[in-house]
């Protein structure tokens, strides 16, 4: 199961994959949830519908895909959250800031249900070991032995084409 980031959705509709220049990917993207192959979570859900204006990214989600944003409230997704929380807390690393804003944000949740459920992020988040401002989710993966890519190797592994 594939988990994606809000930057997934995000970068997609601002820079490659615009709903005019590519819907075929939008679709895709749909019948992959639908075939349980790829989801997100609620709170992802809610930074897209945060984004001021009603976009098409924001019509999608709340239309095409709001089935596909799954509740991180589960008791698993609670537990993994906990564990990546105090790991993110007693990294000296980080500085406060980066602590939390990590709490606040969909990230650490993204990563609890993808440990929960042993699923693969997809973000265009890269590993950083020395950034010391904001705690990337491959730092985390890398920590907790999550998987995680990007947007395109996820087409790859799902043998998703577009032609």
């Amino acid at each position: 199961m594939f988990v994606l980031d809000a930057n997934i959705f995000v970068e997609a509709y601002k820079r490659y994959y615009s709903f005019d220049i590519a819907p075929g990917f939008w679709q895709a993207l749909k019948q992959k949830a639908e075939e349980n192959l790829l989801i997100s979570i609620d709170r992802i859900y809610s930074e897209i519908d945060k984004f001021g204006e009603d976009d098409e990214l924001k019509t999608w989600a709340k239309t095409e895909f709001k089935d596909y944003f799954i509740s991180t409230d589960r008791v698993e997704v609670f537990t993994a959250y906990s564990e990546i929380m105090e790991w993110a807390i007693n990294q000296s690393q980080y500085n406060k800031s980066a602590q939390s804003e990590f709490a606040s944000v969909a990230d650490s949740w993204l990563l609890a249900y993808a440990k929960a459920f042993n699923s693969t992020i997809v973000t265009h988040e890269e590993y950083k070991p020395e950034i010391k401002r904001k705690i990337p989710i491959p730092n985390v993966c890398r920590a907790f032995g999550i998987p995680y890519i990007n947007t395109f190797e996820m087409l790859r592994r799902l043998n998703i084409r577009f032609g």
